[in-house]
């Protein structure tokens, strides 16, 4: 397997030709990284036509989940995306968190930052922004947000480690994420495991289920737990790229499991209220607007 930062090179590079391509195509690969192929299966993200915000032109077909529909957002919010793509989970947080709200999509690939701004535009969205950056060195201040979700990113990324501990810096006090990855369980067959188009494509680059849940734990998270889980089944001409004959029915055979989960957590702490602000606090002896004045 190459090193971290030929990894990402690759990833990054991967995702700017997927821009580039139709959700057709991206939807039939193994998160828009490999040939497409002629069966339907389970990796590809559940369906957000009937979620409320949905945008179709930044629905790039890449994720496998939807972690905003158990993100507990709620109005007024501020939301962080990891791996934003072209914002189509940050338009779905936008819905929940209202004018009164604020979401950052954060995506290390130029040309997705450019699509998720233009689509942005065309929706007339002033508190949707979108930043260029690593999501394991987030562009954004310490304790600022009250909802991080992301889906089907952290697997792309190789320090899983540094990306959990970002998100529990730039989570405020109380606040809470909400992510959908994909997991391991039983090891992967060598070939697929260090092959960089299949890291690209969400399953090399995932770890065990046990060791996933158990950094979030580490890093101090609480009341963590699995909202949904899914399994998921890489087809046969996907698979006969990298293992022979023998080796796929060993593999079919084996105890091997590859899942797409929904995780929760929260950091500790107690969020602080917003202060609300009465009439009589505003108001100033020079003030001309009184009832008396008119100038309401």
């Amino acid at each position: 397997m190459k090193d971290e930062q030929q990894l990402k090179a690759i990833v990054k590079e991967r995702y700017a030709e997927i821009a580039e391509q139709g959700k057709a195509a991206n939807a039939a690969s193994c998160c828009g990284a490999t040939t497409p192929t002629n069966k339907v299966y389970n990796i590809m993200m559940d369906d957000y036509s009937q979620t409320a915000g949905y945008v179709e032109d930044a629905d790039l077909g890449l994720g496998c989940g939807l972690p905003t529909q158990f993100a507990k957002i709620k109005n007024g919010d501020t939301v962080i995306d990891l791996g934003s793509g072209a914002g189509n989970d940050c338009f779905v947080a936008r819905h929940e968190t209202g004018a009164e709200g604020k979401v950052i999509g954060i995506d290390f690939t130029p040309i997705m930052i450019e699509k998720a701004r233009a689509n942005a535009e065309k929706l007339g969205l002033n508190n949707v922004e979108f930043r260029e950056g690593d999501i394991d060195a987030m562009p954004v201040s310490n304790d600022m947000a009250d909802v991080v979700v992301s889906n089907c990113v952290l697997n792309l990324v190789p320090n899983k480690q540094k990306v959990i501990s970002e998100i529990h810096r730039v989570l405020k006090p109380g606040g809470h994420f909400s992510i959908s990855d994909i997991v391991l369980v039983g090891e992967l067959p060598d070939a697929l495991r260090q092959d960089a188009e299949m890291y690209a494509g969400c399953v090399a680059g995932a770890i065990q289920r046990v060791d996933y849940l158990k950094l979030i734990s580490d890093t101090g998270f609480e009341n963590m737990s699995v909202q949904k889980e899914k399994p998921i089944v890489i087809p046969d001409d996907i698979l006969e790229k990298y293992l022979s004959e023998q080796e796929m029915k060993t593999y079919y055979k084996g105890d091997t499991g590859i899942f797409s989960i929904t995780v929760y957590a929260e950091k500790s702490g107690t969020k602080t209220a917003k202060p609300k602000i009465r009439l009589s606090e505003i108001q100033t002896e020079s003030s001309c607007c009184t009832p008396k004045s008119g100038c309401c």
